[in-house]
């Protein structure tokens, strides 16, 4: 999706108008590099998914989405980041403007899938967070990955930051319902609410670990 002239004017505080054709082409070639990048490593992952299927007779990974973050949330990460809104801040301080959510059926094909991303030759792994062994304080559990890989355009070879998280299907659904609640305003009973998210998203972690044991199971005595 290409941003128009209003948002960057807005958003990104362009002082001269003559000026602002220009930005909004350099803003767009950024984030055309971002969607290739995106592009790059899902084509990794889609390809994993088929090799793993193929030697496994079943798919580790059941969905792949990917985002662009927005000219607005670009601009508000920057400055609470105290940096200016500009390009060359977007490149060197952001690493999550490109990203990428796998969703495992299982807790083992996480980390499967996440070593084989990984250990790939022209992947850098940047860093690394596991919400799984150690959640977040509201019970978010997800493995948090921000790789680096080359894009090739017609005249340069470009190393792109992706931010990749996996997690189950469970885990998704969690994520999903407490992102649209902690989003909504002037929530009545707000502590009681956090205390049973974190009570859902626990028992969830449980079922997981259970679903993880039974397919162990079940598919070693199929063995």
């Amino acid at each position: 999706m290409d941003f128009n002239k209003d948002e960057l004017m807005e958003y990104f505080l362009v002082d001269n108008p003559d000026n602002v054709m220009d930005k909004l082409l350099e803003f767009n070639r950024l984030m055309m590099k971002y969607r290739s990048a995106i592009r790059e490593v899902t084509t990794k992952l889609e390809v994993l998914n088929d090799e793993l299927s193929l030697y496994g007779n079943r798919n580790p990974i059941e969905d792949i989405q990917s985002r662009i973050k927005t000219p607005v949330s670009i601009a508000e990460k920057l400055k609470r980041l105290g940096k200016p809104v500009n390009m060359d801040e977007i490149m060197e301080n952001l690493n999550d403007v490109a990203g990428i959510r796998v969703i495992c059926p299982f807790i083992q094909d996480i980390y499967r899938v996440a070593d084989m991303l990984t250990r790939q030759d022209d992947i850098t792994v940047i860093k690394v967070k596991d919400y799984i062994k150690n959640p977040k304080e509201n019970g978010y559990r997800s493995y948090h990955l921000i790789v680096e890989v080359p894009v090739f355009f017609s005249d340069v070879t470009q190393p792109m930051r992706v931010e990749v998280q996996i997690r189950t299907v469970a885990m998704n659904f969690w994520a999903s319902l407490e992102h649209q609640i902690r989003y909504k305003k002037d929530i009545e009973d707000a502590e009681k609410i956090t205390k049973e998210l974190k009570e859902c998203a626990d028992i969830i972690a449980v079922t997981d670990e259970k679903m993880q044991k039974l397919k162990d199971k079940i598919l070693g005595e199929m063995k």
